[in-house]
């Protein structure tokens, strides 16, 4: 391995772990937060799908400090994209399958 890579092992990608993970944490707050608002199980699958993108950073953060290895830290990073996409999907579904239009105020008059 030459210098170069080395040094964007040690320092690129912990700055890029830490940046991610103080992002997606701040994403997922924001999720919790429009959660506790409307209180909708669409919501939930939302703030949940969210959660993937800590998850993810986690695992990353892990397999760099030699925790986890690499080819386990790349088959939770893939089984957490399947997940957040299976809930994101499931969001869509349930909130079109419960959540009825609201009328306008020219539809209500007529």
């Amino acid at each position: 391995m030459n210098r170069g890579s080395a040094l964007l092992g040690e320092v690129a990608l912990p700055t890029v772990l830490v940046i991610t993970g103080i992002v997606s944490l701040a994403v997922l707050g924001l999720g919790v937060v429009a959660l506790a608002q409307r209180r909708s199980r669409s919501y939930l699958l939302i703030t949940m799908a969210l959660g993937t993108l800590v998850g993810r950073t986690l695992v990353g953060g892990l397999a760099v400090d030699g925790t986890v290895a690499m080819e386990f830290h790349h088959l939770i990073e893939h089984a957490l994209d399947g997940v957040m996409a299976a809930l994101l999907l499931a969001a869509v579904y349930y909130a079109r399958m419960t959540e009825r239009p609201k009328l306008t105020t020219n539809e209500q008059d007529s």
